[in-house]
């Protein structure tokens, strides 16, 4: 059988954890033999990236060769990969993630055909050889000539729970009692996010105990991000944001006791604790949707951690702290560049998002990625000087309305769409992949 190469390319978290990973899974189901095809994977930059995509993707054991961000312009414009990959003769380029012109140039340089994931346009159809579109609505706009290399395959993010278990094994890892009831912190993956969001959950965390004592909580630590950070986050003396939630934290300038510290760092239970004795457990294990699936609720930031909430149906708050501005750099096209310059990303951060912030209140504009998708809010995103009481309050006023958070859950299982569209791309790419 003549060897096949299919290169993937994608950009961020968001798309390596939930397209990347279902795609290259039903594409080595449908060819179990590596000496079939050979799976590499390209990483573009991206303003939400961590940096630590690269070891996530070769963690995936489907995956044959993957090369970082950092060497893809080299590779764009040059068609060298930093470590001289060769190719075989026949290929497909997969699109999932970054700018759609990615794959016309990339495919037209090492002769192979391509394939896009359209999730919520069509770019370059004259050229592309093939799109899976998310919606129907999406393929609709296609030019009428071009509609044939169209075939709608749905939500790719629907497919991040199709192979969870609900099972006692969570519960017991955790060493959780039958009463009591589990509460997810998702601070984000990177330190402009965590530094803002680890203290303020924490202190979140501590005022719904104190009203709630079963509600126990636990932080789905992000890949390749060490324990001892974490701690150091949560300690004024290594992180000064702390004091932009609470002034009181620090005397005469000087840093306060930590929020909390680790203990059991060496253990398969590793925690959080804090003086008043709430331990927050730490959950290692990647990626992390049998323990996700078991949420009650959960408090997270804004980004990709959203759509895989949604896409496992787990009720959730959103949470915008405008405490410290310059952490919100995700944003797309020229302004996400320029927040990331240096020296001055910064300043230019907080002036862009105090406009941007100003628009959002006028016009309803939305973060979390199922209010998105349903053009309406079904799930709360809280946006401003958030205090931790008003959060506790909220997120206890949920817990003790279980109607409300079923309605919730029913509302993301709805906007969700059916599993499946990772089988039917990869069905796409061997059409491709065969084609003479």
């Amino acid at each position: 059988m003549v060897p096949y190469d299919i290169l993937i390319l994608s950009n961020g978290p968001g798309e390596v954890s939930t397209w990347v990973r279902p795609v290259v899974k039903a594409l080595r189901s449908r060819l179990p033999d590596p000496t079939q095809a050979r799976i590499s994977v390209v990483l573009s930059p991206c303003t939400n990236a961590s940096g630590r995509e690269a070891e996530i993707v070769r963690s995936f054991p489907e995956v044959d060769r993957v090369q970082g961000a950092k060497h893809f312009f080299p590779f764009l414009l040059r068609g060298k990969t930093a470590a001289g990959w060769d190719w075989h003769p026949q290929g497909v380029v997969v699109f999932l993630g970054g700018d759609q012109v990615y794959p016309l140039v990339i495919g037209k340089r090492l002769g192979y055909r391509t394939v896009v994931y359209a999730e919520w346009e069509v770019r370059w159809p004259r050229w592309i050889d093939r799109f899976g579109c998310m919606t129907a609505k999406v393929m609709a706009a296609v030019p009428a000539q071009y509609r044939a290399k169209c075939e709608v395959i749905g939500d790719l993010m629907a497919d991040v729970g199709a192979d969870v278990t609900t099972t006692q094994a969570v519960r017991q890892a955790l060493d959780l009692s039958p009463t009591d009831e589990l509460v997810g912190l998702m601070p984000g993956s990177k330190t402009n996010k965590l530094s803002l969001g680890l203290p303020f959950g924490l202190m979140v965390a501590t005022a719904m105990q104190q009203q709630r004592p079963q509600t126990q909580f636990v932080i789905p630590v992000a890949p390749m991000l060490p324990l001892e950070t974490l701690a150091q986050l949560a300690d004024p003396a290594h992180n000064p944001d702390i004091g932009l939630l609470d002034q009181g934290l620090t005397t005469a300038g000087q840093p306060g006791a930590p929020l909390a510290t680790l203990v059991d760092a060496d253990s398969p239970r590793p925690k959080l604790r804090t003086p008043a004795g709430l331990e927050v457990r730490l959950w290692q294990t990647h990626p992390a949707y049998d323990l996700i699936s078991q949420f009650r609720l959960c408090l997270t930031t804004v980004g990709a951690n959203t759509a895989e909430l949604g896409a496992l149906g787990v009720p959730m708050i959103v949470l915008l702290p405008t405490q410290k501005l310059e952490a919100m750099k995700a944003w797309d096209g020229i302004p996400g560049m320029v927040m990331n310059l240096p020296g001055i990303g910064n300043t230019l951060a907080r002036v862009i998002n105090r406009l941007v912030l100003k628009r959002i209140y006028r016009g309803g504009q939305r973060f979390a990625w199922p209010n998105i998708w349903a053009g309406r809010e079904i799930v709360p995103e809280l946006i401003g000087p958030l205090t931790p009481d008003q959060v506790a309050k909220q997120a206890v006023n949920y817990l003790e309305q279980p109607e409300q958070l079923e309605a919730m859950r029913q509302d993301l299982q709805a906007v969700r769409g059916e599993p499946g569209a990772s089988e039917k791309l990869a069905a796409i790419v061997i059409e491709e992949l065969r084609r003479p």
